[in-house]
C-alpha cells in the first residue's frame, strides 16, 4: 500500500471512530421535556452555554448559536436560570465565542448584570469544566448545562464524572424553540469587540488527535480559575 492510500485509510478510520463514539449521543424529545419539567422546581444560580464558532463570512451568528442563546433566554425568562455563562475561546475563527454569544444575549433582552463569559475553553468538555470552575469561584452553587440535545448527551457522562454529579442537564426542547421561532430576531452586534488579534486557528496549533483528546476531556487545565 502506497503512502497516499495509507493516509486515506488512516483518515477513514479517524472518521469512523468519531461516528461510532458520537452517533447515538442525543437526548430524545421525551427526555428533554421531562428534564424541563423537573427543572421548573429548581432555580439555578447559573447555567452554562457552550460556544459555537462565529460565522465571519456572513458576519452573524449561525442557527446553532442562535438556538443556544435563545434557549438560555427562555430559561432566564422562565426564572429557571438566574444568570447565564457563555463559554468559548477564539478557536476556529478570530472571535471569542463566549463574548459573541454574550453580546447577542444582551441584545435580545437578558440583562448585562446577569451575563458572564468564559473564554479559555477550546473544546466542549472544557466549556463545562472551565465554566463550572469559574462559576464556583464566583460563588454560584446550583449550576446547570444548557445546550442542544446532542451536545448535552455527549457531555453528560463527562459532566457527571469529571466535573460534578450535582451539575444539572437542561437540553433544549426543540418544540419549544420552534414555537418561539417567529419572535426570534437577529439583532446587530459590534462583533469586532470580541476580536482576538493574536488568533491562530486550532487546526494549525493541534493535530487531529490532539483536538480529539481535547474533545474527550484529556487536555484539561485543572488549575484554571482556581
Amino acid at each position: 500500500m502506497n503512502r497516499d492510500k495509507r493516509k486515506i485509510v488512516k483518515l477513514t478510520w479517524h472518521v469512523i471512530l468519531v461516528i461510532v463514539i458520537f452517533s447515538a449521543c442525543a437526548f430524545s424529545s421525551k427526555s428533554t421535556k421531562r428534564l424541563l419539567r423537573e427543572s421548573q422546581q429548581t432555580k439555578y444560580d447559573i447555567i452554562v452555554v457552550p460556544g459555537v464558532p462565529f460565522d465571519t463570512a456572513e458576519g452573524k451568528w449561525s442557527r446553532t448559536m442562535k438556538a443556544r442563546v435563545y434557549w438560555s433566554k427562555y430559561l432566564y425568562d422562565k426564572g429557571i436560570a438566574k444568570n447565564v455563562m457563555y463559554s468559548g475561546s477564539s478557536v476556529y475563527t478570530p472571535y471569542y465565542e463566549g463574548e459573541i454569544m454574550a453580546m447577542y444575549a444582551e441584545a435580545i433582552g437578558i440583562p448585562k448584570k446577569n451575563i458572564y463569559t468564559e473564554t479559555k475553553a477550546e473544546h466542549s468538555t472544557e466549556n463545562i469544566y472551565y465554566s463550572w470552575q469559574k462559576a464556583k469561584k464566583l460563588g454560584f452553587e446550583k449550576i446547570a448545562l444548557a445546550t442542544d440535545p446532542f451536545q448535552t448527551k455527549m457531555l453528560s457522562q463527562f459532566t457527571f464524572t469529571k466535573v460534578s454529579p450535582e451539575v444539572a442537564l437542561l437540553p433544549m426542547v426543540i418544540d419549544t424553540l420552534k414555537a418561539m421561532e417567529p419572535l426570534m430576531i437577529d439583532p446587530p452586534i459590534d462583533y469586532q469587540r470580541a476580536y482576538n488579534k493574536d488568533f491562530v486557528s486550532i487546526t494549525k496549533r493541534e493535530t487531529f488527535w490532539e483536538r480529539f483528546k481535547g474533545t474527550i476531556g484529556n487536555k484539561l487545565d485543572t488549575t484554571a480559575y482556581r
